[in-house]
């Protein structure tokens, strides 16, 4: 895309670039505030002597102050030298693991730090406010799979796939500066962890379930349970979390419990809707660093049939057809009884008439 931006004063008279990203953070005060970063660009001279500086990073900050009239003021800020070399780092990892894309710096409230995956952003720290995933491909692509370090603007993907390899761009601005890092990330097929078998487990609507992974918790073990590739609880040491999104929340209502010694899942009052795909991703944090690696990776699938009677509700209905039936013999005796009662008493009248005639 081709951006001509016209310059007042200098030996320049115009830029064009490629341009990459677009952030409007908001408003301050009586100041709108509009970022706009620029790459490999190339400056014209008035006398048609082309200069270029071949990734050259800019940040362009534009402030429009409306009073009586409207003054537009540019500002210029190069980082990186005239070189505009960019820090890049290549990352790889296997499938079903989790990795961490390190900043190397702490976040402070004139900041803005904006993470993008292939050129599209993902996720985005401004002072004490975040947001992860605004649009709908992105939430359909990690799908509650990232989380953002508040203190460090550190991105962590978890459980990756394939589809998660390709380039992640870090973009660190402030009202004076700006740096960028580009991390290359290659999610390996096959896993290092340990799989094991799919467990079946099968339970009638309105009984509970244990999902029981055999495990023992450990404080510097990382327990996540998924639900058809979407995260619902998570034990990291002596704290847990459940349904932390209000979808999980309004599917679940308060239904699952965690066992904190052994990481099992229980469903409780189960529904016909809770069945499906159940993964346990057992991860270990190494103590010198950040790092996390998946040591096992355990699936259970959930059926959960429609409720049928119950022995209590069998026993009912058997005692009631015997009720009936011994109601039905009783009403067929005493009808009988009287049929006969009647038949004698009618026969001994007409012997006494037979007499006296």
């Amino acid at each position: 895309m081709t951006n001509p931006l016209m310059l007042k004063g200098g030996w320049a008279s115009f830029i064009t670039s490629r341009l990459n990203y677009l952030e409007i953070p908001g408003r301050a005060g009586g100041f709108y505030f509009l970022t706009v970063y620029l790459q490999s660009f190339f400056i014209y001279s008035k006398g048609n002597q082309e200069h270029s500086f071949n990734k050259i990073n800019i940040y362009i900050f534009l402030y429009i102050l409306k009073m009586k009239n409207l003054f537009i003021f540019l500002m210029i800020l190069p980082y990186h030298g005239s070189s505009g070399v960019t820090d890049e780092k290549s990352v790889s990892v296997n499938e079903g693991e989790s990795v961490t894309l390190h900043t190397g710096v702490k976040t402070n409230q004139q900041e803005e730090i904006a993470w993008y995956f292939n050129n599209s952003r993902i996720a985005r720290i401004i002072g004490d406010q975040s947001d992860i995933c605004t649009d709908v491909q992105c939430k359909e692509r990690f799908r509650d799979r990232l989380k953002l370090d508040h203190q460090t603007g550190s991105l962590t993907i978890m459980n990756t796939r394939n589809t998660d390899s390709g380039e992640y761009k870090l973009a660190i601005l402030s009202h004076s500066s700006g740096s960028d890092k580009i991390f290359r990330v290659a999610v390996n097929d096959g896993p290092s962890a340990r799989r094991g078998e799919m467990k079946t487990k099968s339970v009638v609507e309105g009984e509970y379930v244990t999902l029981d992974p055999g495990e023992i918790n450990h404080p510097n073990v990382v327990m996540t349970w998924y639900f058809n590739e979407t995260l619902i609880a998570e034990i990291t040491g002596d704290q847990s979390e459940i349904c932390s999104d209000v979808q999980c929340k309004e599917r679940f209502r308060d239904r699952l419990k965690l066992d904190h010694q052994t990481g099992s899942l229980i469903i409780t009052d189960t529904r016909t809707t809770d069945s499906g795909e159940y993964k346990l991703q057992i991860s270990s944090r190494n103590n010198n660093s950040s790092s996390v690696v998946v040591t096992s990776l355990k699936s259970f699938s959930v059926s959960i049939t429609v409720a049928g009677l119950s022995a209590g509700g069998k026993a009912g209905i058997c005692v009631a057809v015997l009720l009936i039936i011994a109601a039905s013999v009783c009403g067929f005796y005493f009808y009988k009884r009287r049929v006969n009662k009647k038949d004698t008493g009618t026969q001994h009248n007409d012997q006494v008439r037979y007499y006296e005639h």
